[in-house]
């Protein structure tokens, strides 16, 4: 039988021929594979061709995840490091790249062309947890990240030192989560991963310190300079002056020369030759005629040759030669602030008030009463200003001149420095709440003690509590303080600003009992008992026989309770018991 074609164009045969033949090659390559993936594919050098879906992630397995596990070595900047792809969030999905591996040998482009070529090697899928790689770079970075270092000139013994400016390095950790999966997924090598990074350039560069040694730190330590102050000379070496001396760089990066003037002005080879040249400038003392002031010691002024005036003839000298180092310090004179002259103008011309309290002599009180009104006598607060005690009387401590005594810290009389301090500051407090001036800070004692009036006393501590009144008289003070072995007084001179100053107590209120306890402190200071009340003092103010103003002050004391203090008892083993 003959078998007759139509006729068709030669276009649409060729096309059909082709189709068919496409097809027939299609449905042939199914049949040779068989669904497993084709022949020599590889994924990371691993052969899974041939394998069905399971085998060939079984395999991947085994290979991808000790691969998986290796460091990858990398850098930031020149310093170097690894990473733990694991703790990074970084793993292979075998089923996933199977996946892969098998879509593209099942798709007709490539199970036709399985016929003419062997399979080719399939990039692993690479699952990436973000979090934890940000989490490793940023612990990544804190070890391996390089701060900028300008360049500096430095002065040691006398010698000029350099240091080498260097660049900072700062890992960018969003732009470094893509730059590890890669490495992750080409695998490691012997090649160091360099991650990327922000530079920071230093801001003084080489060429600025080479500079800086040349002009001027070179010249510095050449030679030492000398100085005359008072018609005094000495010479200071170039060790004292590169202790006190640096080079900072300005907003431009160039290095500019300091002197500490306080500290050279400090150093034994300028306080030593300067000694008995610097005077303290003395106020004009002043006393009483009956209630007007009068001169009774005229005023000394003082000299100082101050830290600018150092500075200022020193540096000039230090990039000169020979003889040109030579130079003159300045030195000025004080003035005080009271003098025979201006003592009337400064309203200093009348007692404004005075305040006296008398207590029982003890060693303790002599020493620490006297060397506070020492350190207060002769203060002079010029209106406006606020007079602090602890900043006149500073720190009662043995190197400022008081020694340990009795006074009250947790409701208890205890030992500590300064003990006996508050009567003067009780003084003080009367003295200033009689002058009429302002109050600023002060508290009275936790409970009541006898020798002080009622709700018109103070203490101080040093770092917590302090006294401190403002001069709102409208002319300047004078503060005058004595002390006996029995009392001390303090008596404020200036210009009254009204013509009596009253003080009105009202009653004691909510009066509450002391109670008893039993010490065996080792340092326990016995106690006797007074009640706990509330009590309101009236400063009035009279002017032209009027009352023109009347402030309360409200003061709380607790009871003082009775304290017994008693041997501690000794227990079983002989030890003392305290109860």
């Amino acid at each position: 039988m003959r078998l007759r074609i139509a006729s068709v164009p030669p276009l649409a045969l060729t096309g059909g021929a082709l189709t068919v033949g496409l097809g027939g090659l299609y449905l042939a390559g199914l049949l040779v594979t068989g669904g497993e993936i084709a022949a020599g594919t590889t994924v990371r050098g691993v052969d899974i061709g041939g394998l069905s879906r399971a085998e060939a992630v079984r395999k991947l397995d085994d290979h991808l995840d000790a691969a998986g596990a290796k460091k990858l070595a990398v850098k930031v900047g020149d310093r170097k490091g690894a990473v733990d792809p694991r703790r990074a969030g970084l793993t292979f999905d075998t089923e996933r790249t199977v996946d892969r591996a098998a879509r593209t040998t099942s798709d007709p482009l490539g199970v036709v062309g399985a016929f003419f070529r062997s399979g080719g090697d399939i990039e692993p899928v690479v699952d990436l947890d973000e979090s934890k790689a940000r989490t490793a770079l940023g612990k990544l970075a804190r070890n391996l990240d390089q701060k900028v270092r300008d360049g500096a000139v430095t002065f040691e013994e006398g010698h000029v030192e350099q240091v080498t400016p260097r660049r900072g390095y700062a890992l960018d950790v969003d732009a470094a989560v893509h730059t590890l999966r890669t490495s992750f997924l080409h695998g490691p090598t012997n090649a160091v991963t360099a991650l990327p990074t922000r530079e920071t350039e230093p801001k003084v560069a080489a060429a600025e310190v080479r500079r800086a040694v040349r002009d001027f730190a070179g010249p510095a330590m050449s030679a030492p300079v000398t100085l005359t102050a008072g018609g005094r000379q000495f010479t200071l070496s170039p060790a004292v002056l590169g202790e006190h001396l640096t080079m900072r760089p300005d907003d431009s990066g160039e290095l500019i020369p300091e002197l500490d003037g306080k500290g050279l002005r400090s150093a034994p080879a300028v306080t030593r030759p300067l000694a008995g040249l610097t005077t303290t400038a003395e106020n004009a003392r002043l006393g009483l005629d009956g209630d007007r002031v009068v001169v009774a010691d005229d005023a000394r002024p003082g000299t100082q040759v101050t830290d600018q005036a150092l500075t200022k003839a020193v540096l000039p000298l230090l990039t000169k030669t020979g003889a040109a180092r030579s130079g003159e310090v300045a030195v000025r004179q004080i003035q005080p602030e009271v003098t025979r002259e201006n003592a009337a103008r400064l309203g200093l011309t009348e007692k404004m008030s005075s305040f006296t309290v008398n207590f029982e002599p003890a060693p303790y009180r002599t020493k620490n009463i006297g060397r506070a009104a020492q350190l207060i006598n002769g203060s002079v607060v010029q209106p406006g200003e606020t007079w602090s005690f602890n900043r006149t009387v500073g720190e009662r401590t043995a190197a400022n001149g008081f020694v340990d005594g009795i006074m009250i810290l947790d409701d208890k009389f205890t030992e500590a420095p300064g003990g006996g301090v508050s009567a003067v500051a009780t003084t003080m407090y009367n003295a200033m709440f009689f002058a009429g001036v302002k109050p600023v800070e002060h508290g009275a004692h936790s409970f009541y003690i006898e020798r002080y009036p009622e709700g018109r006393e103070a203490t101080v501590a040093w770092g917590s509590l302090d006294l401190r009144f403002t001069n709102d008289s409208g002319h300047a003070l004078y503060i005058q303080a004595e002390a006996t072995d029995t009392s001390v007084t303090v008596t404020f001179l200036g210009t009254k600003k009204y013509d009596e100053i009253e003080s009105v107590k009202g009653p004691r209120t909510d009066v509450r009992p002391p109670e008893k306890q039993v010490s065996t402190d080792e340092k326990c200071v016995p106690q006797t008992p007074l009640e706990g009340f509330d009590v309101t003092v009236e400063r009035v103010f009279h002017d032209d026989g009027q009352v023109v103003k009347r402030e309360p002050f409200h003061t709380h004391y607790t009871p003082r309770d009775e304290i017994t203090c008693e041997a501690p008892q000794p227990s079983d083993n002989g030890t003392p018991d305290a109860r």
